[in-house]
């Protein structure tokens, strides 16, 4: 990797335009942008977030189950690692935010119930336990009863059930605002945080315009170009924006981010004052080889989701008309729709009853491996020893896990802004598919 031949302009001539300066300038306002922009600023370092409608893209529709165990699957070692490692962080992760917020962020540590619904789907996910215990991950059988007097509107004729006390979830709608209500907070030292308020930044952090270039300044990324024609210069720029990343000009030469949208819609309901809780635990089924999730809210509303397509055509975002604008939004499914309710049914057929208050649909930024793009590029690419390209960090292509990653992804780039590289997370590096080093061989299955 190096230098782009033809950078569009240079720091010198940036006085025409408005500039911000801050230690770090975290392109991407979704989960990930935010949880690193957080642990940046937890760090000491003055920051910047950049995107003009934050958390609308994929964070907005996501489910928010962090769930390690139940998105094992075959050959995904190094992805468990890094699975494993950002759920282990979520619980303090949840109330520092929390404490600093002043917000709940919607973390519950309830159980994940996994359910069959009928014998084909029982010996599929006993087979996935087979997978998961032998990477010592805990999986217990449940009888129907027990299933049942757990949670009393399961439908009876379910066939299986499966216990998974380390699978949680949390509420990505909520969890934005602690990140910007916490990124408003500009505390004395005392208080653990540096008073890091960055000038002409809304809220001493928020800048409310796009990316459209990195900026370049003796060999190394000194900032973004926004849209707007501003400037922000920074030590560290972080590519944190989902599916806009590949598009982003003056990357790196020969640096190629392949990420590809993967579409999913995800249903929002109400549940009847006399239902109430419809569910206790996160629900994650299989109807006839199919999967589907139930994810009740602290709210009363439950979410529902498990599609998945990749030729969805761009379009509105949802149906009910209440989601803000965003590039990652895409027609909802009305087969997608109809699969939800109709296979949520068969698991708790109470579902009939409720209120559908919202259907949605958004693409996930998902990579050849389906593993994120997380690290330092390095120069002229080198293996991961080699001198990297300063001043960025790349972290984009997280799928099905961002929700679950974000913990994990903001102490990985806060240690490589302090000098420190992981060698676990070295099968992440983001310039894997860029032709000077081979791709690692991940085979992951896809599922919701």
């Amino acid at each position: 990797m190096g230098i782009p031949e033809s950078p569009p302009d240079t720091i010198a001539g940036s006085s025409i335009v408005p500039t911000i300066s801050a230690h770090v300038a975290v392109i991407g306002g979704g989960v990930i942008g935010h949880g690193i922009a957080w642990e940046a600023r937890r760090s000491g370092r003055s920051v910047v977030l950049i995107d003009d409608a934050p958390g609308s893209g994929a964070s907005w529709a996501a489910a928010g189950m962090l769930a390690p165990v139940s998105e094992l699957h075959y050959q995904e070692e190094e992805l468990l690692g890094l699975m494993l490692d950002a759920s282990e962080r979520w619980p303090q992760f949840a109330a520092d935010l929390t404490r600093v917020s002043g917000r709940g962020s919607g973390y519950l540590a309830t159980p994940t119930l996994a359910i069959g619904a009928d014998a084909g789907d029982r010996q599929a996910l006993m087979d996935l336990r087979g997978v998961q215990q032998a990477n010592g991950l805990a999986v217990e059988p449940l009888t129907v009863r027990e299933a049942r007097r757990r949670e009393p509107l399961l439908s009876p004729a379910i066939a299986c059930a499966l216990d998974t006390p380390a699978d949680h979830q949390v509420d990505p709608r909520r969890l934005v605002e602690c990140f910007r209500a916490a990124l408003a907070s500009h505390l004395p030292a005392s208080s653990g945080i540096a008073d890091t308020a960055v000038a002409g930044a809304l809220d001493g952090f928020a800048v409310a315009d796009r990316a459209v270039s990195l900026e370049w300044a003796d060999g190394a990324v000194a900032g973004v170009r926004l849209a707007g024609g501003g400037l922000v210069l920074a030590g560290e720029t972080v590519v944190a924006n989902g599916m806009a990343a590949a598009s982003l000009e003056n990357l790196p030469d020969g640096l190629r981010l392949p990420l590809r949208p993967v579409h999913g819609d995800i249903l929002r309901l109400a549940v009847p004052q006399h239902l109430q809780p419809l569910l206790t635990s996160t629900v994650r089924g299989l109807v006839r080889g199919v999967p589907v999730y139930l994810v009740p809210r602290e709210d009363g509303t439950v979410v529902i989701g498990a599609t998945q397509r990749e030729d969805a055509p761009a379009g509105a975002g949802t149906a009910s008309g209440a989601v803000p604008p965003s590039t990652g939004s895409s027609a909802v499914s009305a087969g997608g729709v109809y699969q939800l309710l109709r296979d949520a049914q068969v698991l708790v057929p109470a579902v009939a009853e409720l209120e559908l208050l919202e259907c949605t649909a958004r693409a996930r930024p998902a990579t050849p491996d389906n593993a994120p793009l997380l690290g330092r590029v390095p120069a002229d690419g080198g293996d991961a020893s080699a001198a990297h390209i300063p001043g960025l960090i790349v972290a984009t292509g997280f799928f099905r896990h961002g929700v679950l990653l974000t913990p994990a992804a903001a102490a990985i780039c806060r240690d490589l802004m302090e000098g420190k590289a992981d060698p676990r997370w070295q099968p992440f590096r983001p310039d894997r598919f860029s032709g000077r080093i081979p791709a690692p061989s991940f085979n992951i299955k896809e599922t919701a």
